[in-house]
């Protein structure tokens, strides 16, 4: 690991974008040393999937956790983080195994309870479409959208989070909860309004983009995890937080959501407001005191117990991927904190040796501390944006 840390560095500082922006920057693939071990680890886990025929998520007591079939907001980063590795590879094996995996939650398509249908088939199905412009795959995000703009409410303007009838959400007197994370389901929505020329998806998109632009951000750029509204006037409720430390504080991943949706949103539309709010939460996100030298933040950026607190490789790995495209558009350049991230995710800190970590790519990660589920460690969508982040970065 110690000589595959070395050879990222080396690719690092070969790559574009280390000093300034031009247009003769060096363009590379990923690191032939860091791809197979990639390969490897995930070649392990991908058989695994298989035989058993599911999703994996996380790992509980030493165990894979599964995705639960029914229905699980992170099912659809797996089969992406394959997608991706046909993208850099062509090895058929990465497409025929997101092909089986992905098809395994199809018929969620047409779930109207559950806002994160916008997570679950841009990573998926929409990855494999830009790849092979499958028709059948279109098909499926198409049907995924419309569900998704079932739960935009015209009076709020902005789409519905979480139901409030039932679980442990019924518990806290919400009316229409609407959470940072919900910035991400808002790429299929734009991309759906690209590919079949319907403004439907992308008004909806901005709308909501709009509402939360407006009530989910403090002054300094950081971010309430969740605002409740009320439905029928729209106005604002509560501001508070569910997977953070308090309502005041900064949940760690969902500043790197807020990151990451304006990001595209700007990419889509090229408001500069987008551009703006980005630049702002980058700015948040990079100078913040309570931010490791490593790059790699804590659970929430004022964890009560900081340096004893969990750190959090994915929100990290989410801002890096985040952030090599806003560099594209910004006048900012991101380049060594994007470098600093990818350095340390990659080394043997983060990144797990082959066939260890129940054959994921990233340790230590957080779910939700308030929740007390999946504290310190892998989880898919980590590794998902990890990927996502070596492919742009390389590029």
């Amino acid at each position: 690991m110690k000589t595959l840390k070395q050879i990222l560095l080396v690719l690092i500082c070969s790559i574009s974008l280390i000093s300034c922006k031009t247009n003769s920057q060096k363009k590379g693939p990923i690191d032939k040393e860091l791809l197979s071990h990639i390969d490897k680890q995930l070649t392990l886990l991908v058989s695994k999937s298989l035989e058993g025929k599911s999703i994996p998520r996380t790992v509980k007591d030493g165990e894979i956790r599964w995705s639960n079939p029914n229905w699980d907001w992170t099912e659809g980063f797996f089969p992406g983080t394959l997608w991706y590795l046909y993208k850099t590879t062509n090895d058929e094996k990465w497409k025929d195994a997101a092909e089986q995996l992905q098809a395994q939650f199809e018929d969620h398509k047409y779930k109207t309870t559950q806002h994160d249908v916008g997570f679950v088939f841009n990573c998926s199905y929409g990855n494999g479409y830009r790849l092979t412009k499958n028709e059948s795959f279109k098909q499926v995000m198409i049907t995924a959208g419309d569900s998704l703009i079932t739960r935009f409410n015209p009076v709020i303007k902005a789409i519905q989070s979480w139901d409030v009838d039932k679980g442990w959400q019924a518990e806290r007197g919400w009316k229409f909860p609407v959470i940072i994370d919900n910035m991400m389901n808002l790429e299929l929505l734009f991309e759906l309004s690209k590919i079949t020329g319907d403004p439907k998806y992308s008004k909806v998109a901005i709308a909501h983009a709009n509402t939360t632009l407006k009530n989910h951000f403090r002054d300094d750029y950081s971010s309430f995890h969740m605002i409740d509204y009320d439905p029928e006037t729209g106005n604002v409720r509560s501001k508070q937080t569910v997977q953070g430390y308090k309502n005041e504080s900064s949940w760690s991943r969902g500043q790197s959501w807020g990151l990451y949706g304006y990001t595209l949103c700007y990419r889509y539309t090229k408001d500069e407001k987008y551009l703006k709010q980005a630049e702002g939460i980058a700015k948040y996100i990079m100078n913040h005191k309570n931010l490791p030298a490593d790059g790699i933040p804590y659970w929430d950026y004022y964890a009560p117990n900081i340096p004893n607190e969990p750190r959090d490789a994915s929100a990290a790995a989410l801002a890096a991927s985040a952030l090599i495209e806003l560099d594209k558009y910004s006048k900012e350049n991101y380049a060594p904190f994007i470098d600093k991230i990818l350095t340390s995710l990659s080394s043997d800190k983060y990144l797990a040796e082959v066939g260890e970590n129940n054959f994921f790519l990233l340790k230590h990660s957080v779910g939700s501390i308030p929740h007390g589920e999946e504290i310190d460690v892998p989880l898919n969508y980590a590794d998902y944006y990890y990927i996502e982040a070596l492919i742009r970065r390389s590029k």
